[in-house]
């Protein structure tokens, strides 16, 4: 028989246990909300192969995916607690948070060339200076929109140099097609489809303008359930792993969901680096050239420090844990 004294000790443990894990399980989400996009490949695939929904369903927490047709949806999405998780070019996740979306950057999920610039056969343009007074079909708020800023800045001119259409991703791509627009700045899958199937052409590239795809998760989820965003990037981790060891089904993933043809499908593939999901130095050092470019365009504003808000953005502590 268990002595008094240990009895009381034992009932007392069990006491201070008990509500803890009640109330653990009492706070856990009974679902969590991601997006998916066709810009971001590896989502397609963990939504595909339900590796996230397998481990949480564990616990009776269901997962909802939302389709976000570009990082300025899925932004608005995030703001508005339509999702805990989206996923966004880099740069258009700095924007978000200087403009005060409550948002962090958590995991990387592609460093791809998503984004050049496009037209035409016989637009007559041939150079970004071209541009100059013409129609320019962009997403505004996101990596494209970014990337024709930096490109016109290049040469010294502004957005205020040329007619700015803003326009989805796919109406910009059909807007190009039509001759709407002398120019588009494009994305991916997109932009591989016009230029296999059409015949448009990437006049000005520059892949390392094109800011990290990121995983972002909403500031106040992360502080109240910071176990799940471990257990959302670890099946991001194995979805990023299985997708290096199974190509072919990557590729599959995506066109299914894009409704590309093959080798539209692998040109985009082959544009996407997927080789690390861990977000720090490399990506703050990527996201803040391009937002102090976007702040002597007038995109960010004048008073914002640009170092600080990446600061803020940048959460590299759950993708190093996944490194150990």
């Amino acid at each position: 028989m268990i002595p008094s004294i240990r009895r009381i000790a034992l009932a007392a443990a069990l006491a201070s246990v008990l509500p803890l894990v009640a109330c653990q399980k009492a706070d856990r989400p009974t679902v969590v909300k991601l997006d998916y996009a066709t810009y971001n490949p590896v989502g397609l695939l963990l939504k595909e192969k339900g590796i996230l929904d397998q481990d949480l369903a564990r616990d009776g927490i269901k997962v909802e995916w939302v389709k976000s047709l570009g990082s300025n949806k899925s932004l608005e999405l995030l703001n508005s607690k339509s999702v805990d998780f989206g996923s966004t070019a880099g740069a258009a996740a700095l924007i978000a948070r200087s403009n005060g979306n409550p948002i962090r950057s958590v995991y990387v999920y592609s460093k791809p060339e998503w984004t050049a610039l496009v037209t035409t056969p016989g637009s007559g343009v041939n150079r970004i200076e071209d541009l100059k007074g013409k129609k320019v079909a962009v997403t505004r708020g996101t990596d494209p929109f970014v990337f024709l800023v930096r490109s016109l800045a290049s040469v010294g001119l502004t957005d205020k140099d040329v007619e700015i259409v803003p326009l989805q991703h796919p109406d910009g791509k059909t807007a190009l097609e039509r001759g709407d627009v002398a120019a588009w700045s494009g994305l991916d899958p997109l932009m591989a489809t016009t230029e296999v199937e059409k015949g448009s052409k990437l006049f000005f590239r520059s892949p390392d303008w094109n800011t990290y795809g990121v995983l972002n998760v909403r500031e106040e989820f992360a502080q109240k359930h910071p176990e799940i965003v471990d257990r959302v990037l670890a099946s991001y981790e194995k979805a990023r792993k299985y997708s290096i060891a199974h190509p072919d089904e990557l590729k599959a993933a995506l066109a299914k969901e894009a409704h590309l043809s093959d080798p539209v499908a692998v040109v985009v593939i082959g544009r996407t680096d997927i080789s690390s999901g861990v977000i720090g130095e490399k990506q703050a050092a990527s996201i803040l050239a391009a937002g102090e470019v976007l702040k002597k365009g007038g995109v960010v504003k004048p008073d914002v420090d640009v170092g600080a808000v990446v600061k803020a953005l940048i959460d590299p502590t759950f993708s190093a844990r996944l490194a150990n």
